[in-house]
């Protein structure tokens, strides 16, 4: 075999190796990458557990509350009915806040679960960062603990897109990205709003109003 023969199998051969390379690295990242995804995904469910647990605790006290609002209008207590139905209302804006984000959460674990390969995780991670960050902001000041762990995820998760863009060589299409996170607190906001509509009695069966603050 002459120098110049071996010379062009050499050149002829580098495309293949350097395929060869990346796939290697593709799945030495998928094997490092994965494992760091499962872990956050646990992160995201104990807090979905923990805004269930909420969500009760709320649920418990607007049925009082509710209750109140019903005996002190049977009683043509106009004060107290309005007081209780004021508290009433500020209670459901927390619900109906805790919900959406409950909601908006398990969206985002079910996309989470879906991703297989390295070249997924860029697409399907970019929304849900977007996501975290609206949901962040709607539930720190009702629980800033959760806020502040959602927060945590939220650089977690760069941090995995980061490593998957470094192998896969895929960027963020931005366009894309929000229009996906869009349609996930779309989604959550609209399945909060039946639920809360199927579950929370509605003050005007009472002929109450709540007054307004001004």
């Amino acid at each position: 075999m002459s120098k110049r023969f071996a010379e062009k199998w050499g050149e002829a051969d580098e495309p293949h190796a350097a395929y060869g390379t990346k796939v290697r690295r593709a799945i030495r990242s998928s094997s490092q990458l994965r494992p760091r995804l499962d872990l956050t995904i646990n992160r995201l469910e104990n807090q979905i557990q923990r805004l269930d647990q909420t969500g009760s605790r709320l649920s418990e006290r607007d049925k009082s509350l509710f209750a109140k609002v019903v005996e002190s209008y049977s009683k043509h207590d106009q004060q107290h009915a309005s007081a209780f139905a004021n508290e009433l209302t500020e209670i459901r804006k927390t619900e109906i806040t805790v919900m959406n984000v409950k909601l908006a959460l398990e969206q985002i674990v079910l996309r989470l679960r879906t991703v297989t390969e390295v070249g997924d995780m860029v697409s399907t991670i970019a929304p849900v960062i977007s996501v975290l960050g609206n949901v962040k902001k709607a539930i720190v000041g009702v629980l800033p603990d959760a806020g502040k762990e959602l927060e945590q995820i939220g650089i977690e998760l760069s941090g995995i897109i980061t490593d998957a863009g470094q192998t896969t060589g895929l960027t963020i299409d931005f366009a894309a990205t929000n229009e996906e996170a869009q349609k996930i607190l779309t989604e959550a906001a609209a399945v909060a709003e039946e639920r809360t509509k199927q579950k929370l009695p509605e003050l005007s069966t009472l002929g109450q109003k709540p007054q307004t603050k001004t």
